[in-house]
């Protein structure tokens, strides 16, 4: 059904999230990345984006020793979280990037943010989050 809208429309301008949702709650039955990730795949998108920085799903980074993303695509894994309000240490957002550059390579990675953080968090962490993201891709950056 995507790939039908989608149709017609450049996939190098297409980005798709793929989310959990941003309920309040335990998020104990999220579906694993693994279990869906060829699905996600198919989407004719350029990007997709991932929650990769909560504690729910951080560790499904390692689903991409295995799995490979298609030719000229792009992941955009979230470095920084919603989930909660603190604020990640730029530090960790290098640990975080380099994951993804070690097993997709520096080019087919952007640094992004798990969700948006509309009403999850106060506007004032939101560019908290976002100012350590860039500090965190500035230290990864220089590593690769």
């Amino acid at each position: 059904m995507l790939n039908h809208a989608l149709a017609g429309l450049p996939a190098d301008r297409i980005r798709y999230h793929l989310c959990w949702g941003s309920w309040h709650g335990p998020h104990r039955n999220d579906v694993p990345l693994s279990d869906i990730a060829d699905i996600m795949l198919r989407v004719n998108a350029g990007a997709y984006l991932i929650e990769a920085a909560n504690s729910r799903h951080e560790h499904e980074y390692h689903l991409w020793e295995d799995l490979t993303l298609p030719d000229g695509k792009i992941l955009i894994p979230g470095v920084v979280t919603h989930a909660t309000n603190a604020i990640e240490h730029p530090e960790l957002v290098a640990e975080r990037i380099t994951r993804y550059a070690d097993r997709l390579g520096a080019e087919n990675i952007i640094a992004g943010a798990d969700c948006g953080f509309g009403s999850r968090i106060h506007p004032e962490l939101g560019w908290a989050k976002l100012a350590a993201l860039v500090e965190g891709a500035a230290l990864a950056s220089a590593r690769l």
